[in-house]
């Protein structure tokens, strides 16, 4: 990996986009802060960033053609593209008894569109520059849900699922071309998409759900972020890593 790396972050405005920025950053990596619609996030973002030569970059990754941009404007404006965080994500509760279904269809293909489908162009459109580079790192950012299940979001817990797969046949399909794809699966965390939930009547419960009584804070998912995006071994790639405070233990 070339040093800094360049390194683009979808979805860095949020929380946990937000914390493996800051993380990254402060181990020297180039950061390429994408957003899509807050602008006002994204700059202050890029304010508190230390270190030098981050840029921000505004596209809606659900468009093919804009994500081929995206990439191709990363590597112009900052000389390469070392690794893909593709963090960002979307969804939204239903009970599926009250859910009619032209919601039910809209709300599938919103979800998976951004969460798995986007992902999957991006990967494609980063795994190209990084094969005339020589190597590279992809880290997708999953959910316990891949595998607990969602019941009041399925869309959310299928595209998950979705991208754990498509991580490890990734790791599968270019590892002997020295790209690594490591995948990382939190539990609730702290930050603004869980915040009704955690604030109702089932926060507590959510919290009780971990023998540590709390959910994560953005930082400690965002960390594991920048360990699997900068210093993981080639040998972990395939790898999803649980962080959910032991809320779901995979057999």
């Amino acid at each position: 990996m070339k040093n800094p790396p360049v390194i683009l972050l979808t979805g860095a405005s949020g929380g946990v986009g937000q914390a493996a920025a800051q993380a990254c950053a402060q181990q020297g990596a180039r950061i390429a802060v994408h957003f899509h619609n807050n602008q006002e996030a994204a700059d202050n973002l890029m304010r508190d960033l230390p270190g030098t030569g981050h840029q921000c970059f505004k596209a809606d990754i659900t468009d093919p053609e804009a994500v081929q941009q995206l990439v191709n404007q990363v590597c112009t404006d900052m000389g390469q593209l070392d690794v893909l965080i593709n963090n960002a994500g979307v969804s939204e509760r239903h009970d599926i008894a009250n859910i009619d279904y032209a919601t039910w269809q809209a709300t599938w293909q919103r979800i998976v569109d951004t969460n798995l489908t986007a992902a999957a162009n991006l990967s494609y459109c980063a795994a190209q520059k990084m094969l005339t580079q020589g190597g590279g790192r992809i880290v997708n950012v999953s959910s316990r849900g891949a595998f607990r299940g969602e019941p009041n979001m399925p869309w959310y817990g299928a595209s998950k699922a979705g991208l754990n797969a498509m991580g490890q046949s990734l790791a599968q399909a270019l590892g002997d071309k020295n790209i690594y794809v490591y995948t990382v699966a939190p539990g609730f965390i702290e930050t603004p998409m869980a915040a009704e939930v955690l604030a109702g009547a089932g926060g507590d419960a959510v919290r009780q759900q971990s023998t540590l009584g709390r959910v994560a804070q953005p930082e400690e998912v965002g960390e594991v972020i920048r360990y699997l995006a900068m210093d993981a071994p080639a040998f972990m790639t395939g790898a999803i890593v649980d962080v959910n405070g032991a809320s779901y233990l995979r057999t």
